[in-house]
C-alpha cells in the first residue's frame, strides 16, 4: 500500500518557506515512488521563486513545491516505469502535488515521477548526486547546437556552476580556462585553472565565454573581451531584460546563444563521468539542513556567500 503523503517544502509566498504534509497524486503507469533521501537548494531559479522576482513562467505561481536536485530510492515501480524497487536515482524534480504547484517540485520526502525521468546513480554519490542538476547544466552549455563541444576559454563566476563549468572543461579539452570571480571567498578552490579578477586579465581574444553568474549588466563588459567572431554564452538565469550596445558587438561580429535546458543525454554523460571517478563533485556542498528546518536553510543559502550549495537531508523525515 503506497502513502499518498508526504512531508514537502511549499512556498506560499516569497521568503515563506513552510514544511508541511501534502497530498500526493497517485502514480499512473510508468511512474514510480521515489523515498527522497537529499534534495539541494537552488541559488538561481530557487532564489528568485524566494525573492518574488521569478519572471513569469509556466507554472509559476504561490503556493508552490521547490526543488530540482534530488536524489533516493525507488519504493515502487510500475512495471512499465523502467526501473526497480532499491535502485538509487537522481530526480530533477516532479509535479504531484495535486493543486500544489510543482514549478520544479523536488523538495519532498517523497516524489512520484515518470521512471523515465529518473537517472539511476551509484550509492556512493550519496548527498553529491544532487549535483547532477548543475553538472547537467554545465555540459549543456558546452555543447554546441551543430554538434560537438565549443569549450569555455572564460568562466563569469565561481560559484557551483561556475566550478562544474572549469571542471568538465579541464576533464575534456585538456584545456585550463580563466575564471573571473569578484567575491575573495569564492576565488578559493579552482582545481587546475586560474580564479581571478576581470581587471587583472588583460586578454581581448576570448573566443567562447560562458556567464554562469546570471549577474544583469554584463553583456558589454563581455563583448569586449571576445575575438572577432567570438560566442557568449548565458549559462546563468536572468530576472531582468539583458541588453548590449551594438556597435561593438558589430564590430567583433560577436555571437549570442542562450545555453538550453539540459537534456537526459547530458545527465547519462555527467552520471557516467562522476560514477567513473573522472569528474569531482568534491569541495561543493558546504552547509546540510535537516529538511524540517526549512526557513533557516533558505535564509542560509541565500544570504550566506560562504554558502556554495545547501542540502536539505530528508532521511529522519520518512
Amino acid at each position: 500500500m503506497i502513502d499518498l503523503t508526504a512531508y514537502a517544502v511549499v512556498f506560499d509566498h516569497p521568503e515563506c518557506a513552510d514544511f508541511r504534509r501534502v497530498e500526493l497524486t497517485p502514480p499512473g503507469t510508468g511512474d514510480v515512488v521515489v523515498r527522497i533521501d537529499y534534495s539541494g537548494i537552488s541559488t538561481g531559479t530557487e532564489r528568485l521563486l524566494w525573492q518574488g522576482t521569478m519572471p513569469q513562467f509556466p507554472g509559476m505561481g504561490y503556493p508552490l513545491v521547490p526543488g530540482y536536485e534530488s536524489t533516493g530510492q525507488v519504493i515502487w515501480a510500475c512495471p512499465q516505469s523502467g526501473r526497480k524497487v532499491g535502485q538509487r536515482v537522481f530526480v530533477p524534480g516532479a509535479s504531484c502535488f495535486g493543486e500544489i504547484r510543482g514549478l520544479f517540485g523536488g523538495a519532498s520526502s517523497t516524489l512520484i515521477v515518470a521512471g523515465k525521468r529518473t537517472q539511476v546513480i551509484d550509492d556512493t554519490l550519496a548527498e553529491r548526486g544532487i549535483l547532477l542538476a548543475l553538472a547537467a547544466t554545465a555540459h549543456s552549455a558546452m555543447r554546441a547546437p551543430e554538434g560537438g563541444f565549443r569549450m569555455p576559454e572564460l568562466i563569469i563566476g565561481h560559484g557551483v556552476l561556475g566550478r562544474l563549468l572549469a571542471r568538465l572543461t579541464v576533464l575534456l579539452s585538456a584545456q585550463a580556462p580563466m575564471v573571473w570571480e569578484t567575491d575573495p571567498k569564492r576565488s578559493r578552490g579552482g582545481e587546475g585553472y586560474v580564479v581571478t579578477l576581470s581587471d587583472d586579465d588583460p586578454r581581448t581574444d576570448y573566443g567562447v565565454i560562458v556567464d554562469a553568474s546570471g549577474a544583469d549588466g554584463m553583456l558589454d563588459p563581455l563583448i569586449a573581451r571576445l575575438a572577432p567572431g567570438g560566442e557568449v554564452v548565458l549559462a546563468g538565469f536572468y530576472s531582468q531584460p539583458l541588453q548590449f550596445d551594438f556597435p561593438p558587438a558589430f564590430m567583433r561580429r560577436a555571437r549570442l546563444r542562450v545555453a538550453a535546458e539540459w537534456q537526459p543525454e547530458d545527465l547519462q554523460a555527467v552520471c557516467r563521468l562522476a560514477s567513473a571517478g573522472k569528474l569531482s563533485l568534491d569541495g561543493l556542498i558546504t552547509d546540510c539542513a535537516v529538511a524540517d528546518q526549512t526557513q533557516s536553510a533558505y535564509e542560509q543559502a541565500f544570504s550566506n556567500p560562504d554558502c556554495l550549495k545547501m542540502v536539505l537531508d530528508w532521511r529522519s523525515i520518512h
